[in-house]
């Protein structure tokens, strides 16, 4: 594979997150309240969740899906940065993908079965607790925040290999500056309700990122894209 079809489908796959994220929690904010129902009683969740439970299970699945896409933007990325840089990229890429895999997921495989178990009285006690495990830990630490931490690490990693030679500074500013508030996100489980507002700022600025860091990837020129990132590494 040559560097510009890597370019290409690098965009493709980055343009594809951010269009299934932007979708999936558009409609999962229309018709399930999310993600302010997270912070609801465990009864209150499971209520809402059945009210609506194919389409809202399809749309996490949705998120899941443009989740996953980071694993093989990282591996692109870090085949255009090369270098040490360039594998953990990719590495970080990787484990990023899986956490928020791992936390999307159960709204699809496990929470459907919790959902059903809560509606029979001899069952209800343990569905109620085994969800609030699930969403402790699959959610809340896994796909939250550990997958906050690990976005915000790719993004400024992939900011630092590529800015000012392969895309423009500017768009390495917005990297920054998405990551940031992204990070805010592993003080939520603290109780510090400001941060819900501040990542969920970050998601936002990150989905514009990934849209203007694809057009960038697209756009650049084979020989510039192919020239400068081994002259600035070799700069180190």
């Amino acid at each position: 594979m040559n560097m510009q079809t890597t370019r290409r489908i690098t965009a493709v796959s980055m343009a594809s997150a951010a269009t299934l994220a932007i979708a999936g929690f558009t409609a999962l904010g229309s018709i399930f309240d999310y993600p302010k129902i997270l912070k609801a009683p465990t009864d209150e969740i499971l209520a809402a969740f059945r009210a609506n439970q194919a389409a809202i299970s399809g749309w996490f699945l949705v998120l899941a899906i443009g989740a996953a896409l980071l694993a093989p933007v990282g591996i692109l990325l870090g085949r255009i940065a090369g270098g040490t840089l360039g594998r953990l990229i990719a590495g970080v890429g990787i484990a990023g993908a899986s956490v928020q895999v791992v936390g999307l997921s159960r709204w699809v495989l496990l929470i459907p079965g919790v959902s059903d178990d809560a509606t029979v009285p001899a069952l209800a006690a343990d569905a109620r607790h085994t969800f609030d495990m699930l969403h402790f830990w699959l959610g809340t630490i896994v796909g939250e925040t550990i997958g906050y931490a690990l976005t915000a690490t790719f993004t400024v990693l992939v900011v630092i290999a590529l800015s000012g030679s392969v895309t423009p500074r500017w768009i390495g500013y917005l990297g920054y500056a998405a990551a940031a508030l992204i990070a805010t996100g592993v003080l939520i489980p603290l109780g510090l309700d400001a941060a819900s507002l501040t990542n969920f700022a970050g998601y936002v600025a990150w989905c514009l990122w990934l849209v203007v860091m694809a057009v960038a990837l697209w756009r650049r020129p084979t020989v510039a894209a192919t020239s400068t990132v081994p002259a600035q590494h070799a700069a180190r």
